[in-house]
């Protein structure tokens, strides 16, 4: 039952990707009220799924690498929501929408969400420390985003090569401070994840630690280059881009590692 409303959701950011793709199609790109629409259906079904699936459980839906990927995905439609019109990045819903496409539709079409029973009580302070810490990927998410959009405005102004939806994109400027306040967010967040998981009162796997820590020493990094102006805008948003994937890649070795851990 649950899987349904995943589907549904899926079909929601499916259709909010078909309606700019063709947009782009016809050369005359408009961020239309439908789109913002159709992810935020998505974004309702995606809550419901959450909701029955951690009803089931008794507890936050993390208990395989099927849940983390679509709460990751619900974490990215959740920032958008909160973000996107505060920065008046209508645009991003473009980029956002494949992004969790590809995450759901991923998740559904692996043999990944395989049930595990669990004996023991919910630990409030493991999922706080989950769930904090995949809200900050979500914040980290959008940060790339907004990098492959001012990459692509920035290569557009070089070549001369002006397309319809370079009209639609927020300035450089604009781009480049939504960039740094989504990084000093995810951090901050990503910070109270990693400094939570000190009091669940079990011990976590040394792998996943160390995996967490050079994550926040990344994005450490970027944030100290930043302030320093050691690195040019087009290089801290390669930079977005290049976290998050060293970022998703560890979510399955983490993940993966975790299974490992509690097995007999």
């Amino acid at each position: 039952m649950d899987r349904y409303l995943l589907i549904i959701s899926t079909l929601c950011f499916f259709a909010a990707i078909v309606r700019t793709g063709l947009s782009l199609r016809a050369r005359t790109f408009q961020p239309s009220r439908f789109s913002f629409i159709a992810i935020g259906l998505g974004f309702i079904f995606q809550t419901a799924f959450l909701y029955v699936r951690g009803h089931a459980l008794g507890r936050c839906p993390l208990t395989n690498l099927f849940e983390v990927f679509i709460f990751l995905a619900w974490s990215i439609a959740l920032i958008y929501m909160l973000v996107g019109p505060a920065y008046r990045l209508s645009l991003m819903g473009a980029f956002t929408a494949p992004l969790v496409l590809l995450l759901q539709g991923f998740a559904l079409i692996s043999p990944i969400d395989t049930r595990h029973l669990v004996s023991v009580p919910a630990n409030s302070w493991l999922e706080f420390h989950a769930s904090m810490s995949l809200v900050a990927y979500g914040v980290f998410a959008l940060a790339c985003i907004a990098g492959v959009m001012y990459l692509l405005q920035e290569r557009q102004l070089k070549t001369h090569q002006l397309h319809s939806i370079f009209y639609h994109l927020p300035p450089l400027t604009n781009l480049f401070a939504a960039i740094t306040r989504l990084l000093w967010w995810g951090f901050a967040l990503y910070t109270v994840g990693i400094v939570s998981g000190f009091f669940t009162g079990h011990p976590l796997p040394r792998v996943q630690v160390m995996a967490a820590i050079a994550l926040w020493l990344l994005y450490a990094a970027i944030l100290q280059a930043r302030h320093l102006k050691w690195l040019a805008p087009k290089r801290v948003a390669m930079l977005c881009i290049i976290g998050f994937s060293a970022a998703l890649a560890l979510l399955w070795g983490i993940t993966f590692t975790a299974e490992l851990h509690h097995l007999p």
